[in-house]
């Protein structure tokens, strides 16, 4: 049996308090902190994350469902915390693709999984599904491909760099 070093326990640590605290208004842009604000992390394990949140009125657009931006948004950050809690560091989008199954309406709860299903060299896959949590019912599911980028100040200097930042301060 392999043994695990104290730092690999701890993968699935990291990304839990940096969704906290981004949720929280402790860390993050505010475009991230308005979309993630009232986000709960129920589970955080090696390859997969766990959340419930409750659409504010402050994410819906003018049909009172709430914003597909926003939800682009918060799934790219739950998928970004599933493939950390594997990697012990955070990636970067490269492919993401969402399918829309249903609407959600202000003040509903939903459950947001990411999931890691595969990694190759510095890319890793992950899923991340959005179903109502009263019924369970899909709500979007969204597939990407997200990388390591060794040092994304050198890679863009314009590129907001708030998940590697986060994790730097904090190790």
């Amino acid at each position: 049996m392999e043994k695990k070093t104290m730092e690999e326990d701890s993968f699935h640590l990291k990304p839990r308090k940096w969704l906290e605290d981004v949720s929280h208004g402790r860390y993050g842009q505010e475009i991230e902190i308005l979309t993630l604000q009232g986000l709960h992390v129920v589970t955080a394990q090696k390859g997969s994350i766990r959340c419930t949140f409750f659409v504010p009125k402050t994410l819906v657009d003018r049909n009172g469902n709430w914003h597909t931006g926003a939800m682009a948004t918060l799934m790219d950050h739950i998928g970004a915390a599933a493939v950390a809690t594997t990697m012990g560091h955070f990636k970067v989008s490269v492919n993401y693709d969402i399918s829309c199954f249903s609407t959600v309406k202000a003040e509903e709860e939903v459950e947001i999984e990411g999931k890691v299903l595969s990694h190759k060299g510095k890319l890793s896959s992950v899923l991340v599904e959005v179903k109502r949590k009263d019924s369970g019912e899909m709500v979007a599911l969204g597939k990407q491909w997200m990388a390591y980028i060794d040092d994304p100040m050198k890679a863009n200097k314009n590129f907001p760099v708030t998940r590697h930042a986060w994790l730097n301060a904090h190790l």
